[in-house]
């Protein structure tokens, strides 16, 4: 399939204030030469631990079209294309907003503490459908991600939506900035990144900084059941935002919650959004999905797209890796298990929900309910009885066996019935030795915890149990 043209020489050189070499016409944008494509755009970045630009000669032996650069690397041709700048990272920020300056597309910025990447792509999924849309990779949310992001959109592009993440105040207000979003979604408030704020309040002081970019006409999508939630509505209003939809299960939210049904595999819905009555299945198990299809709806609603075809494409949004996507792994005999793979990041809120869905989970035969999860991080002096308060709902749901790791989970390992302690590891490559050995045919095992603790080493142990069976390389 041939790529259409994204940048032209002379447009990144008007967007940057940069000086080109040679004229160039780039089809793609790449950070990294790992995942670079033939006709890219190289962005030279720089950072504590790298200098982007002694990979730029390899840049160009993938076929790279041009490289953004501060000085010209060694070991290149006399005839490579360059884009020199001053700074690159600050160079990536202009191309940002030059492609949002110059799009005509909707936008939909998602924050929140948790659930954030899950409603982006719902959004995703569903406008795609719909129109040309453009959508940030992966978890594309910080200084970097969502300035690349607006740069790779296509330039038909209907909708864009483009995700927003922090660690400390102002973060988000910068992002905003960039992105300028039509709507805003809050998808919650949780106690997540106690290393850098002090109280619930100030993050959603933080997050509530996505509106001070947006225009009056603009809508703000906001968690309508928590008691933050006038707190954030006030902030918006303050920012000239006054199209306020709430959504969840008060009788007060505008995209409401009627009623649903949790299965093994998937859920029923049915809801208000916004006046108009929706009955759909989601495709993915567990309450927090239902949540995130409210927000989803909601803003999708707002930008004047079809909400009702919408609410129908959810029942084809396949599980996300590492945020619930279920994987059977095949053993000796036809024997097999199945594998939730919740590894992408963890919180208190987070770690509950993937509780609530490994409980609802339906093993054959003998089968066994196993979580196993590492370190939820950044949560300040409070992060021991965080873990150990966990305990009160696994042992509540029925759950048979739990293995942990990190120095943080041990608390939860203490907290637990002795009948229900798994192994207590140091580190997810030691605790994945020891799952490989434990797991027997019928198990549902459920792996959760936050990027830092590494459980994607734990699922790829896992996954490779599947080609030892079937005789293949591990």
């Amino acid at each position: 399939m041939v790529r259409e043209v994204l940048w032209t020489a002379q447009e990144a050189a008007d967007a940057t204030g940069g000086e080109n070499t040679h004229d160039w016409q780039a089809t793609g944008l790449s950070l990294n030469t790992r995942n670079l494509e033939k006709g890219d755009l190289f962005f030279a970045l720089q950072g504590p631990n790298f200098d982007g630009h002694d990979y730029v000669a390899d840049a160009f032996d993938k076929g790279a079209a041009v490289a953004v650069v501060e000085r010209r690397p060694e070991r290149l041709k006399d005839d490579a294309s360059l884009l020199i700048v001053d700074d690159t990272l600050g160079a990536l920020n202009r191309f940002g907003a030059a492609a949002r300056a110059n799009s005509s597309a909707k936008f939909i910025g998602v924050t929140g503490s948790v659930g954030k990447t899950s409603i982006k792509e719902m959004l995703r999924h569903c406008l795609n459908r719909q129109d040309i849309t453009a959508a940030s990779a992966a978890s594309f949310n910080n200084h970097w991600g969502v300035p690349l992001s607006l740069a790779r959109m296509q330039r038909n592009a209907v909708y864009a939506i483009n995700e927003m993440g922090m660690n400390s105040p102002g973060e988000i207000r910068e992002l905003s900035k960039l992105v300028r979003p039509h709507v805003a979604i809050i998808s919650t408030i949780e106690a997540v990144h106690f290393e850098f704020f002090k109280s619930t309040e100030e993050i959603a002081e933080a997050k509530c900084e996505i509106f001070e970019a947006m225009n009056a006409e603009g809508a703000a999508v906001l968690n309508r059941d928590h008691p933050l939630f006038d707190l954030m509505a006030d902030r918006a209003r303050q920012n000239g935002v006054t199209n306020i939809i709430g959504f969840g299960e008060s009788n007060q939210a505008d995209a409401r919650l009627i009623g649903y049904e949790l299965f093994a595999e998937y859920s029923r819905v049915q809801a208000d959004i916004c006046g108009e009555v929706l009955d759909y299945t989601i495709s993915n198990p567990g309450f927090h999905w239902i949540l995130n299809s409210l927000a989803t709806l909601a803003a999708i609603k707002s930008v004047g797209a079809d909400v009702t075809k919408a609410a129908q494409d959810l029942s084809t949004l396949h599980g996300l890796a590492g945020r619930g996507e279920k994987t059977i792994i095949a053993l000796d005999q036809g024997q097999s298990f199945e594998l939730i793979d919740d590894s992408y990041n963890a919180s208190p809120v987070s770690v509950r929900a993937s509780i609530n869905v490994l409980a609802n989970a339906t093993p054959n035969n003998t089968g066994r309910r196993i979580a196993v999860l590492g370190d939820m991080l950044e949560l300040g002096r409070k992060s021991r009885k965080m873990h150990a308060d966990l305990a009160g709902p696994i042992n509540d749901s029925g759950i048979d066996l739990v293995f942990t790791c990190g120095p943080h989970m041990e608390a939860l390992h203490e907290a637990l019935p002795p009948e229900m302690r798994g192994v207590h590891s140091e580190n997810s490559q030691e605790l994945a030795a020891v799952i490989t050995d434990v797991v027997q045919a019928d198990d549902v095992i459920s792996v959760k915890g936050s990027l830092g603790s590494r459980m994607s080493v734990v699922i790829e142990s896992l996954k490779a149990l599947s080609a030892k069976s079937s005789g293949g390389q591990a």
